[in-house]
């Protein structure tokens, strides 16, 4: 990986941590709502089919949350979780605007 992309997880995942410490664990289990802010903000979609490719030009086909670097479910599930969404859960085959390749 990159340093500019190591920096980027990096400063992305300490930024959405703090939230991650107010939610707690009750919201551990919420799915992200496409219409929610933070979820828009970042262009995010449950299906990455979906993404408009207009608006995001970088995104290419096989790019989803479950192969994302900030991704942090097990290879081959549903769903998990992503510190950009703290207390929340991504779908595997969803996709944002901040997706960054695994190494």
């Amino acid at each position: 990986m990159s340093r500019l992309i190591q920096r980027r997880v990096f400063l992305m995942t300490v930024a959405a941590s703090g939230a991650g410490i107010a939610a707690g664990p009750a919201l551990a289990q919420a799915a992200v709502d496409e219409k929610d802010a933070q979820a828009a903000a970042l262009g995010y979609v449950a299906d990455a089919k979906r993404v408009d490719t207009k608006k995001y030009p970088k995104f290419a086909a096989g790019q989803n949350c479950g192969n994302c670097a900030l991704y942090q479910g097990k290879a081959g599930d549903k769903a998990g979780g992503c510190p950009l969404f703290a207390g929340k859960q991504v779908a595997a085959a969803a996709w944002c605007s901040a997706w960054a390749k695994k190494a």
